[in-house]
């Protein structure tokens, strides 16, 4: 990196930061991601890296369970989720994905949103995942599709990398390629899971404007605002100026673009 740059650091803390970045399209996601297991009501659910709440709180407003398990690595995140979560089904707890704090077969179903990429080995989550559902239960989770259709991010990269070769070793789409529907099927069957199926969902991205779109890559959170808040001044301004004129804006200067996630299901 040319002077004035620094090596990113990627931190997840703030519940406030995460929600305008991605918070708000992952509960879209999630509404269709429980249309899609659909799954009856009362049951006991488990939340894999709870975040902001976002995943619990469309289980509580779309499946009607009897209670809500979220647990995440960070005090951060499970403060916004207790803030803002106040259903008295729900509650949360620190922990670690690889490593529950729960009793064996104690969930009916386990999900997981937007976590699995960033977990060092996913073979351990998903062995846990699966300890802590019943027989019979259902495992399920999502990821972006960062190297494809998620567009938001996907347009932040290519532009960076267009600018600086050297950012692609730190964008998603290249440091994760367990986000596709191959390798996620391949990760259930091999943890033992039947009846498993992978798709695509799909959440629609409107920005207002283009402060909408670039607010959220100034928080530092995140790989994509992590490096961008790695930049000197000069680099963020020509990137963002880049950006400004390579997205499609509408005439009335709104953004649409897309999100896809790869969402994936298997049955203990």
């Amino acid at each position: 990196m040319s002077n004035g740059d620094k090596s990113p650091k990627i931190v997840w803390a703030s519940g406030d930061a995460y929600e305008p970045y991605v918070g708000r399209w992952s509960r879209l996601v999630a509404r269709d991601f429980f249309a899609w297991l659909g799954l009856p009501k009362k049951l006991r659910w488990l939340d894999v890296g709870c975040g902001t709440g976002a995943l619990s709180s469309s289980i509580l407003e779309a499946s009607d369970p009897s209670s809500v398990h979220g647990v995440d690595p960070s005090e951060g995140f499970l403060a916004n989720a207790r803030r803002y979560v106040r259903d008295s089904r729900a509650r949360f707890d620190i922990g670690n994905a690889m490593e529950l704090p729960v009793e064996s077969a104690a969930y009916d179903a386990t999900v997981s949103g937007l976590v699995l990429n960033f977990v060092p080995k996913p073979e351990l989550a998903m062995a846990e995942m699966q300890r802590a559902v019943v027989p019979g239960g259902t495992v399920a989770l999502y990821v972006w599709d960062y190297a494809g259709e998620m567009q938001m991010m996907r347009r932040f990269w290519d532009t960076a990398v267009a600018l600086d070769p050297s950012a692609e070793k730190f964008a998603e789409g290249a440091r994760f390629p367990i986000c596709k529907p191959e390798p996620l099927e391949s990760l259930f069957r091999a943890a033992g899971f039947k009846d498993v199926a992978v798709r695509a969902i799909d959440a629609p991205t409107v920005f207002r404007d283009f402060n909408d779109y670039w607010t959220p890559f100034l928080s530092g959170q995140a790989p994509a605002p992590g490096y961008n808040m790695s930049l000197s001044e000069d680099r963020r301004a020509v990137l963002r100026e880049r950006l400004r004129a390579t997205l499609p804006f509408e005439k009335d200067g709104t953004l649409r673009l897309i999100a896809r996630a790869w969402a994936v299901r298997g049955v203990k």
